[in-house]
């Protein structure tokens, strides 16, 4: 049964930083891409960041780009998301996700953890 479950949420003041994980299980965490992606609330979901397989392609949203840092550990089956100079815009319900077929769309994402909240105030 796979697995994913994020923690490391909380808040944060603006210009703070958090790290989120997501510990995987069930699966052979090395063979698939992972993903972080958010929903404020209100709004549909965002795709914030990908990973291949080793760690050595990463994507990010525009939104994100040079602030967040996705990252994993693949000995510790763990997922990581550095956030950085966090914004209120930032507040949102994060959640990983994997996919079985490699680097594809939200839509096609077949796993999802629960999520963690992140909220960006003063």
């Amino acid at each position: 049964q796979v697995r994913l479950v994020e923690s490391g949420g909380g808040l944060v003041q603006p210009g703070g930083s958090l790290r989120l994980s997501c510990a995987a299980s069930g699966f052979t965490f090395s063979d698939n891409w992972m993903y972080w992606v958010r929903q404020a609330s209100g709004k549909g979901l965002e795709w914030v960041s990908s990973i291949n397989t080793v760690g050595a392609r990463t994507k990010y949203a525009d939104s994100v780009k040079g602030r967040f840092t996705i990252s994993r550990d693949n000995a510790e089956d763990t997922l990581y998301l550095q956030m950085n100079s966090l914004r209120p815009e930032d507040t949102a319900h994060y959640c990983c996700a994997t996919s079985v077929v490699p680097d594809v769309a939200i839509e096609e994402y077949d796993y999802w953890g629960q999520g963690t909240q992140v909220t960006v105030s003063s």
